[in-house]
């Protein structure tokens, strides 16, 4: 066979000509002139293949990694080994440079390219919707039945601090960019739905309480013809706190702890305890707080009997002796809780 373009006779052939004439027109690799790149000026995320990524990597390596993604090798080139170079960084263009060298049909080539990378400012969605305060999900931390102290109100604001700066390593949209500040309660915005509900969990960690869910169609999504949801998510705390009196299932307990999902209560009269599911909450009855536990003096005992003053009248009451009262004395101080008409001495 004969080469057409050169008229040879004794030279390899590739396809219909020789493998000289074939190398004279052939292109090892493809690069465009020019590539531009988004960056986030926020965040430094960069949009690659339509997808916004959100490793933060130095802005020379976006322009390698810009140029690895943009070269194609022919088919045809084996054994290639491809060098990158950046040249000069004039503002947001890069000059750059791609050596490569390879072999085809045996014969090995080398070629040299030049390029620019541009990089070009934008903002990443994400960063956008933080720009705007943008929230997917409202926590209501509320009280049952009563005010919220100021002291909670304290611990609730860290927890929620704590939770976001936690949560942030793995959840741009882990803020708060706004706190409602409420008669019968505090609102807090956050950035988005999974760190909403960590916050929620955070909050009922520490104060026990029942947590509620409620999503609102705020608009549709015109792309899509979905609708777009905010969830409202209440936090509600229970009404009693630790050391105050309840009422569960008949038995009268004091509080010993609050959990996330269940209460810790002790008889009074047996000092047994229970574990009462939090789901349970509006079936345990709050009958006194701490703060009305009263002291009295004991004016009398025997081995069975310990007789003290009623404080509310002063007239003597006598009570069943329990051991860990046989160490009190005539005259000692004891507290004591009036419960239904009836007095509870406590330890």
């Amino acid at each position: 066979m004969f080469c057409p373009e050169c008229g040879s006779t004794d030279k390899e052939m590739v396809g219909d000509i020789c493998i000289d004439c074939f190398l004279k027109e052939f292109q090892m690799i493809e690069l465009p002139k020019r590539i531009e790149v988004k960056i986030c000026s926020h965040c430094n995320s960069r949009l690659e293949e339509g997808k916004w990524t959100e490793e933060f990597i130095p802005e020379e390596e976006i322009i390698y990694r810009a140029l690895e993604r943009n070269v194609k090798v022919a088919d045809e080139v084996s054994n290639e080994h491809i060098t990158l170079g950046i040249e000069q960084i004039k503002g947001t263009i890069a000059e750059c440079s791609v050596e490569a060298v390879g072999e085809v049909h045996g014969a090995e080539i080398d070629e040299a390219h030049e390029c620019e990378v541009k990089i070009l400012k934008t903002v990443c969605p994400t960063c956008s919707k933080i720009q705007s305060g943008y929230y997917e999900s409202v926590i209501q931390f509320r009280a049952d039945n009563r005010e919220i102290k100021s002291e909670e109100y304290e611990k609730a604001d860290e927890i929620v601090e704590r939770t976001l700066i936690k949560q942030s390593k793995k959840d741009k949209l882990a803020y708060c960019p706004q706190i409602a500040r409420l008669k019968e309660g505090r609102d807090y915005y956050i950035g988005s739905f999974k760190s909403g509900k960590k916050v929620a969990e955070a909050l009922t960690e520490d104060f026990g309480g029942v947590v509620k869910e409620s999503p609102r169609l705020i608009s549709e999504d015109k792309s899509t013809g979905k609708g777009l949801y905010r969830i409202w998510i209440s936090v509600r705390i229970p009404e009693f706190e630790v050391n105050d009196f309840i009422r569960y299932e008949d038995k009268i307990m004091r509080v010993k702890s609050i959990g996330k999902s269940s209460v810790v209560g002790q008889e009074i009269t047996n000092d047994k305890k229970h574990n009462i599911p939090m789901k349970n909450m509006e079936d345990i009855e709050l009958i006194k707080k701490e703060s009305e536990i009263e002291t009295t003096t004991i004016i009398s005992k025997s081995p069975s009997i310990i007789q003290i003053l009623d404080p509310a009248d002063y007239s003597a009451v006598d009570l069943e002796m329990k051991e860990e009262f046989a160490d009190y004395n005539i005259g000692d101080e004891i507290k004591l809780i009036k419960i239904d008409n009836y007095i509870y001495l406590l330890d």
